[in-house]
């Protein structure tokens, strides 16, 4: 019975990611692998220690894993790159045949959130190399983000960014995990690397659906990208700041606006816009 491994099955991606795969082959043989494994309890699959830090805990927590799925880490660039390459090399040692990589979307220069890109493409090259088979997701931009700051956008009145009429490729976290536990199970995407994103729309769009789900009046207002990450960093801080406000300056110029391979990697299309928003105002009724 083949074995199958997720790494930070106690985060948000991770977790979706396990209850994908449990859909499709026995609990059983699915593995969390969790820095506090404490953390993933409620998955109901076995969690193993799982620290992208230390080379010796990945590969005892991989022994007997046949395919591995690898969530892209949160550190620093220059920090995932040998966080991921610990748990590459651990994988080979361990005997791990497959390895699944959650990659990005995003421009790969003159942004400030370029350089997570350029780290995930390193880490997609690594693994090309690896000697491995492999299957590599780059992921839309996630909009759950959005509809947690609904109450921030109520007291605004507004969506106010720097993405201009940029369309941006959003997904949901589980529908990449939808896609990710067939690319695991499923030996045709060995080799390939997919968009994984829904209909790419523009804030303007997000306003309005967002005016219908929540009963608000929502206007987009483009906002200047000097100006914009100045809000962001007065918010959140310097890291953080400038990386949210790369992200948007990638919408803005395009970057996120590319052809989706969804329906490839699931065997099915991604759920529309208009059905997830119509969802929403149905919990709201």
């Amino acid at each position: 019975m083949a074995r199958i491994a997720v790494t930070a099955a106690s985060g948000q991606l991770g977790s979706e990611i396990v209850k994908a795969t449990c859909e499709i082959v026995d609990k059983h043989s699915v593995i969390g692998l969790a820095r506090t494994p404490g953390k993933a309890d409620s998955l109901e699959v076995e969690i193993r220690p799982g620290n992208y830090d230390s080379p010796s805990e990945l590969e005892s927590s991989l022994q007997g894993i046949d395919t591995l799925l690898l969530v892209s880490g949160m550190d620093a660039p220059e920090k995932r790159i040998t966080q991921h390459r610990n748990v590459i090399e651990a994988a080979k040692k361990a005997g791990v045949s497959k390895i699944v990589y959650t990659s990005v979307q995003g421009a790969a220069e003159k942004t400030a959130f370029s350089p997570i890109v350029q780290s995930n493409r390193q880490t997609e090259e690594d693994i090309r190399n690896s000697g491995l088979l492999w299957s590599i997701g780059r992921n839309g931009i996630y909009i759950e983000p959005d509809i947690e700051y609904i109450e921030k956008y109520k007291e605004r009145g507004e969506i106010a960014n720097c993405a201009g009429d940029g369309k941006c490729g959003y997904t949901t976290r589980p529908e990449l995990a939808y896609a990710y536990a067939r690319m695991l199970t499923e030996s045709k995407h060995d080799g390939q690397t997919y968009n994984l994103h829904g209909e790419a729309i523009t804030q303007q769009q997000l306003a309005d659906y967002m005016n219908d789900a929540f009963g608000t009046h929502l206007t987009y207002r483009d906002m200047s990208v000097e100006e914009f990450r100045e809000e962001r960093i007065a918010e959140l801080g310097e890291f953080i700041g400038n990386v949210i406000a790369g992200i948007y300056q990638g919408i803005r110029n395009g970057a996120v606006d590319n052809d989706s391979h969804f329906r490839t990697a699931s065997g099915r299309t991604h759920q529309s816009w208009q059905d997830y928003f119509s969802g929403l105002k149905s919990e709201q009724a």
